[in-house]
């Protein structure tokens, strides 16, 4: 097992994996990758099993120093790659010889880079995932430097080529299944007209919007109940909020609908400002 040393951890740096399922009645969030299909690229990239741990960047990137060989695949937000100060592929296997410095830089474009290396981040599982929950705090703590990063053993079989992925929205447009609260707004479809954009405030626990607030069409408040991947639950100030990887389990406020799984990835990559379109789904 081999080691990467973190010389510059970005402004929020964690590792992911697909993260945890079957956990929500114990009140953890499943965490992983908010950009599943990049995740599973790098890995393919590499030959990796498809949920084998990596870092998730947030537009600032990470710079690691690789204390033995290794091979590393950059996916998701485009982002400049550089071994020992000299420029690399992004979106291919990369070698970077012992004591090289390995640099990813601001994303260029979308928000989330992925870095994955030959073997897997080897950090302990919590609860069968290796990922960062930062919700709970479950998992290994954002990266700080001078970290060290534990490898796995590469993996016997070639690599692959890049699957080719959409590149960042420039408008997000997110599929909307009403319900099961939709009855609670006076006009839930206002979710479909011009106006959304994505706010400051997102995180991996949920990406908020600004722009015109829903009314609600009845007062009161719900009991807690369960809350699932994507659901787009409307706080009192009626700025709906996309719940993302680490999301509560529970929670109060109604929900005027749930974007569907495949939707999300795009959602991981939307940078505040960019518009949102909401399209209700029908049947």
């Amino acid at each position: 097992m081999t080691d990467l040393l973190v010389v510059r951890p970005g402004p929020l740096t964690t590792v992911q994996d697909l993260g945890r399922r079957g956990v929500a009645h114990l009140g953890v969030p499943r965490a992983g990758a908010l950009d599943e299909p990049a995740l599973r690229a790098a890995n393919r990239l590499l030959g990796n099993p498809p949920g084998a741990a990596a870092l998730e960047t947030t537009l600032g990137g990470v710079a690691l120093r690789a204390l033995a060989p290794a091979v590393v695949a950059v996916t998701g937000a485009p982002a400049p790659v550089r071994v020992g100060g000299r420029p690399a592929a992004w979106g291919a296997a990369v070698a970077v010889p012992a004591g090289a410095l390995l640099e990813v830089g601001p994303a260029t474009h979308g928000v989330r880079s992925y870095l994955a290396v030959a073997g897997g981040i080897a950090v302990p599982e919590v609860l069968g995932s290796r990922s960062a929950d930062l919700l709970s705090g479950l998992g290994p703590a954002p990266l700080a430097e001078g970290d060290l990063l534990p490898v796995g053993d590469a993996p016997p079989g070639l690599a692959a080529a890049l699957v080719p992925l959409p590149g960042p929205p420039a408008e997000l447009v997110l599929r909307l299944r009403l319900g099961p609260h939709a009855d609670w707004f006076a006009d839930p479809l206002l979710l479909a007209r011009p106006g959304h954009r994505v706010a400051a405030a997102s995180n991996r626990v949920g990406l908020r919007t600004e722009g015109p607030a829903l009314a609600r069409a009845r007062t009161g408040e719900l009991a807690s109940e369960g809350m699932v991947l994507g659901a787009v639950q409307v706080p009192p100030d009626g700025l709906p909020v996309v719940f993302l990887a680490d999301h509560p389990t529970t929670g109060g406020y109604p929900v005027v609908g749930v974007v569907p799984r495949a939707d999300l990835a795009a959602a991981a990559q939307a940078r505040p400002g960019t518009p949102v379109r909401f399209v209700p789904l029908r049947g």
